[in-house]
């Protein structure tokens, strides 16, 4: 059995701020131990359930944030951007059984710890098929595409709440309670391990490759904060303006979406300038 991890920072044990999660800071590096902690102790409870293997894909910001020398020696790791399905890279190979979000957080323009969607502040919100749609939604799709289920996600308890919509049978742990998108209550590193150790251990029996979710077609839409972003947006072939800073792409599979997602996102990166936006 191959368990896919796919590891994000916001949802991480402690984390409550951006400093938390921006690379090169005091308090990043404070975070990067109980992020790594997080992962560890699904690589432990995966193995405890059955797991021959479990690949770690790095999924936050520069995708350079977990400790590998404080890595389980029994996993890998695959850090580093320009994946081609970015947070759910190495599900299209046809071996993982299961996919664990882990650190996970909830979308653009909803309550939750950090919320948002691939972009700090410039999205707003994100509608695929007309339902919210979070980061874990999103992946959710893509994974389902190729038959592998996610079966267990941790984050705050509203990251929880919302993967009942995209993966109801998965296990999950909330790590810390949302009281705003910059505060939490917070549980301690050693009971946070406890409680994912403990999920990952019964999610494993969830594992199992299924039949693809053939799903589409996929409407996906997006809204930002300022209006020259939507220009950016269509930019790319397919994504169009489809209301007051808002543009919107149909593709017949996830796969495609998510890959549309990344050159859109991308490109609205580039077109963001400090201060106005």
């Amino acid at each position: 059995m191959k368990i896919l991890i796919s590891a994000d920072m916001e949802g991480a044990t402690g984390v409550t701020w951006p400093a938390d999660v921006l690379p090169g800071g005091p308090q990043w590096e404070r975070c990067r131990p109980m992020f790594t902690s997080d992962v560890n102790a699904a690589i432990a409870g995966f193995m405890d359930g059955g797991a021959d293997e479990v690949l770690v894909n790095e999924a936050h910001w520069t995708m350079r944030n977990l400790l590998l020398e404080r890595l389980d020696d029994r996993a890998q790791m695959l850090t580093g951007k320009h994946k081609s399905l970015s947070m759910v890279e190495g599900v299209q190979h046809g071996d993982v059984d299961g996919i664990a979000f882990v650190g996970y957080h909830t979308g653009a323009g909803t309550e939750g710890v950090l919320a948002h969607t691939y972009l700090a502040n410039s999205i707003t919100g994100v509608w695929v098929n007309g339902v919210r749609a979070s980061e874990g939604l999103l992946n959710a799709h893509v994974v389902a595409e190729f038959g592998v289920p996610v079966v267990l996600v941790t984050g705050d308890d509203k990251t929880v709440e919302d993967a009942k919509g995209y993966a109801p049978q998965a296990k999950g742990v909330a790590v810390k309670d949302y009281v705003s998108r910059y505060a939490a209550i917070c549980r301690t590193p050693a009971r946070t391990a406890a409680d994912i150790s403990a999920a990952a251990k019964e999610a494993a029996a969830l594992a199992g490759r299924r039949e693809p979710v053939r799903g589409g077609p996929f409407t996906v839409e997006l809204e930002f904060d300022a209006e020259h972003l939507c220009g950016a947006a269509t930019v790319v072939p397919g994504v169009e303006p489809s209301g007051e800073r808002k543009v919107a792409y149909t593709t017949e599979t996830m796969y495609e979406g998510i890959r549309c997602f990344k050159a859109v996102t991308t490109l609205v990166s580039a077109a963001v300038e400090e201060q106005y936006g």
